[in-house]
C-alpha cells in the first residue's frame, strides 16, 4: 500500500513542479516500502518507470517486480519452528510432570515454536537484487552516485540500523530493502551479519536527520500511512453529499481497529519527529505530502488485493494533484527559493492521468465545483499560514 501511494504521489509531484528530477536529488532516505522507491530514485529509475514495472507489470523486464512475490508463505520459518517443537514439548511435559509447575507455567514456552513472519521476504530481496544489477545501477552503496541510506531497526536492541552509512554500507542494497520492510508478524527477521532486523518504522517514522545534517536544504518527506478521520467533514461542503463510509471505525472489526492504531502510533511520531527538525534546522525547508485524513479510499483498501493497484495508484495520482492545486500559494512560496516552479500547465490539465485507461470524465458542473473547493482550500491554508507568521 505504501508503494502504490508512494508511486503514484511521485508522479505526480515530478510531472506538477518544474526544476525537480526526483532522479537527481542529493540524497535519500527510504524507511520500509519507501526503502525501495529510494533505492531506485537513487539508481535513475524515474517514478514513470516505476510506475509502469510496479503497477503495470509493462517496460524493462529488469525493472519489473511482481507484487505475487510478497505474498509466498514462509516456508523456510514454519519448517525452523516445527522443528523445535518436540524438544518443546518434551520441556513443558517435564516442567510439568517433575517440577510440578502448573499448565500455564510448564508450556508457556511452546510459544517459541511460533513462527516470527508469515509470508517470505526472500524473494523480495532477489528481484530487487536483479533490478539493481542491471547495467548502469548498482545494489552496492558505496558505488551510487548520490548518498542513500535505508534505515531498518535492530531487533536485539531497538535502535536504528542506517544501511548506507559508514560501517553498514557493505550490506547490499536488496539486502538493507530486505530488513527495512520486514515488518513483525508479516515477514520474519532478516540476519545480516548475526544480527536480526526488522521494519524501519519501529524505531521512528522519518530518519532525516542524516541528510539535514549534511546541509539539504530543502527536504521533500513522503509519508503513506495516516489515521483515518471518520467524523471529520470537508472544510468547505460545496462537494460533500453528507454520506458517511465508516461512521465508527469500531464496526470494522479488528482489522480495521488494528490499522487505525497503528496508523495513529506512525503518524504522531512523524508530527513529532517533523517539530524537531524546524527547531533544530530552521533554514532548511521542510514539505511533507501525505494522504488526506478523509480519505476512505485508501483506507479501506484490501492491501493484499493487488488487483486493485491500478485504481489506487491513479487515485493516489489524483487525489495528490489536487493537494498541489489546494495548496498552491503556500508551496509556491515554498519552492521558489530552491528554483523549483509549478508548471501549471500539467497541474491544471484536467485530462491529465497516471495510467493510459483514462478515468470516466466528470461533467463540467462537477469539474468546476472541485476546482472551486480547491481554490477555497488553497485560501484557507495561505491564511492559516499568514497567522501563524503574525
Amino acid at each position: 500500500m505504501g508503494a502504490i501511494y508512494e508511486i503514484g504521489a511521485l508522479c505526480a509531484l515530478e510531472e506538477s513542479l518544474d526544476g525537480l528530477s526526483l532522479t537527481q536529488c542529493d540524497g535519500y532516505v527510504g524507511v520500509s516500502a519507501g526503502g525501495f522507491l529510494a533505492a531506485a530514485l537513487a539508481n535513475g529509475i524515474t517514478p514513470r518507470e516505476l510506475c509502469r514495472a510496479f503497477i503495470e507489470n509493462e517496460g524493462d523486464a529488469s525493472n519489473i517486480l511482481h507484487p505475487g512475490s510478497l505474498m509466498l508463505p514462509a516456508l523456510g520459518e514454519f519448517a525452523q519452528r516445527v522443528a523445535k517443537l518436540p524438544a518443546l514439548l518434551a520441556q513443558a511435559a517435564w516442567r510439568y510432570v517433575v517440577g510440578r509447575r502448573s499448565a500455564l507455567v510448564a508450556f508457556e514456552h511452546l510459544g517459541r515454536a511460533l513462527p516470527t513472519g508469515l509470508l517470505s521476504n526472500r524473494q523480495l530481496e532477489a528481484q530487487m537484487r536483479r533490478i539493481f544489477s542491471a547495467p548502469g545501477r548498482s545494489n552496492d552503496f558505496r558505488e551510487l552516485p548520490r548518498k542513500l541510506v535505508l534505515v531498518a531497526t535492530d531487533l536485539d536492541t531497538g535502535e536504528a540500523a542506517p544501511f548506507g552509512q559508514p560501517g553498514l554500507d557493505h550490506v547490499p542494497i536488496s539486502r538493507a530493502i530486505q530488513a527495512s520492510a520486514a515488518l513483525p508478524g508479516l515477514f520474519p527477521p532478516v540476519r545480516i551479519d548475526g544480527r536480526d532486523y526488522v521494519d524501519g518504522a519501529l524505531k521512528k517514522t522519518l530518519h532525516a536527520t542524516v541528510l539535514l545534517d549534511d546541509g539539504v536544504d530543502l527536504l521533500i518527506c513522503l509519508n503513506p500511512l495516516v489515521p483515518f478521520d471518520a467524523t471529520a467533514a470537508p472544510n468547505h461542503r460545496v462537494m460533500s453529499s453528507g454520506e458517511e463510509r465508516i461512521p465508527r471505525l469500531v464496526d470494522g472489526g479488528l482489522s480495521v481497529v488494528l490499522s487505525q492504531t497503528f496508523r495513529s502510533l506512525i503518524h504522531s511520531r512523524l508530527v513529532l519527529g517533523l517539530k524537531g527538525y524546524e527547531r533544530s534546522y530552521p533554514d532548511a525547508t521542510i514539505v511533507l505530502f501525505e494522504p488526506d485524513h478523509r480519505d476512505a479510499e485508501l483506507f479501506l483498501a484490501n492491501t493484499f488485493s493487488y488487483s486493485q493497484r491500478r485504481a489506487l495508484a491513479e487515485h493516489a495520482y489524483q487525489q495528490t494533484r489536487r493537494m498541489l492545486r489546494s495548496r498552491h500559494t503556500v508551496l509556491a512560496a515554498q519552492f521558489a527559493p530552491h528554483g523549483i516552479v509549478f508548471d501549471d500547465a500539467v497541474l491544471y490539465d484536467p485530462h491529465r492521468t497516471l495510467l493510459a485507461r483514462r478515468a470516466a470524465r466528470r461533467l463540467p458542473s462537477a469539474r468546476a465545483v472541485r476546482r472551486l473547493e480547491e481554490v477555497l482550500n488553497d485560501l484557507d491554508v495561505a491564511l492559516a499560514e499568514l497567522a501563524v507568521k503574525a
